[in-house]
């Protein structure tokens, strides 16, 4: 059955969405996406002037993944439009609107004009599938950022949630000696069972300085200012965390040490991919 499907800002995971979409004869109603030249030789794919036309002829508006990055504007990276929440929210009256990472006042705001939200990050099937992008999103920032290879490489990476293990197994893949470390006794013995070195994560002062990388997953400061006084200056510190992260940047680059913040890896090294994983995830949310 067809639908009329409403797509707003993002970046080039909404563009591949976009046109996935189009492709199963769906028409797609866009706004804030005018500077995507993909999409405009597809019959399918309709561009709206206003928000007022996109709310009126779509029957579900997918907006950006993140929604915003000051919870105030959406993120549009291809429109010189400023599309605010509150603008968006309000001509959206009585609709549903799927995004990723919302602010939970925002759903404050929705509900006053009776918006459904539903945020797609919080899909446990999409949040593992987007592991596998940021595992190899990171890898590549390690080898664009260091000069050795990861064959034989000592790695540290500070938790052991979801992204973590998926990046664990294909750096293991790629013959790098990894040690997980964690606070949990569950997680230090799953990483042992799966071969890895593991250390519990109050007590890595002791063994920082043995590693040529070091990768946090864990939202929370680990590497302060007594840690980074440990490790060598040549070690490359990859953040994966959402932020701030979990490294003190600012005391890093005063002692000399590469360190990278990485967010958003999916829609940076595999949109295409990440927007059949979405695709499949609306699926099951309708």
């Amino acid at each position: 059955m067809q639908k009329q499907i409403g797509i707003i800002g993002g970046d080039l995971r909404l563009i591949f969405l976009s046109i996935l979409l189009a492709k199963e004869k769906n028409i797609v109603y866009t706004y804030a996406l005018e500077k995507a030249e993909k999409l405009k030789s597809n019959e399918n794919i309709k561009f709206c002037t206003s928000l007022q036309e996109l709310a009126k002829v779509s029957d579900i508006i997918i907006a950006p993944i993140p929604f915003s990055k000051n919870n105030i504007e959406i993120n549009s990276a291809y429109s010189d439009k400023k599309v605010t929440i509150q603008d968006l929210i309000k001509n959206m009256q009585n609709k549903v609107l799927i995004a990723g990472s919302v602010n939970h006042k925002i759903y404050e705001q929705a509900e006053k004009s009776n918006v459904k939200i539903i945020d797609i990050m919080q899909n446990e099937k999409l949040t593992i599938l987007n592991t596998i992008a940021t595992a190899e999103g990171a890898i590549q920032r390690l080898i664009s950022n260091t000069d050795i290879i990861l064959h034989g490489t000592k790695i540290l990476i500070l938790g052991y949630g979801r992204v973590a293990k998926t990046l664990a197994q294909k750096l293991k893949g790629l013959d790098s000696k990894v040690t997980i470390a964690a606070r949990k006794e569950e997680a230090l013995t799953r990483g042992y069972t799966y071969g890895f070195d593991v250390v519990n994560i109050n007590n890595i002062d002791s063994v920082l300085q043995n590693y040529d990388i070091i990768i946090n997953t864990v939202p929370e400061l680990i590497l302060g200012k007594k840690q980074l006084s440990i490790i060598k200056k040549e070690t490359y510190l990859l953040d994966l965390a959402s932020m701030p992260g979990g490294i003190d940047f600012e005391e890093a680059k005063q002692k000399g040490i590469k360190a990278e913040l990485a967010l958003g890896l999916p829609g940076k090294y595999a949109p295409y991919t990440t927007a059949k994983f979405i695709k499949d995830v609306l699926k099951d949310i309708n």
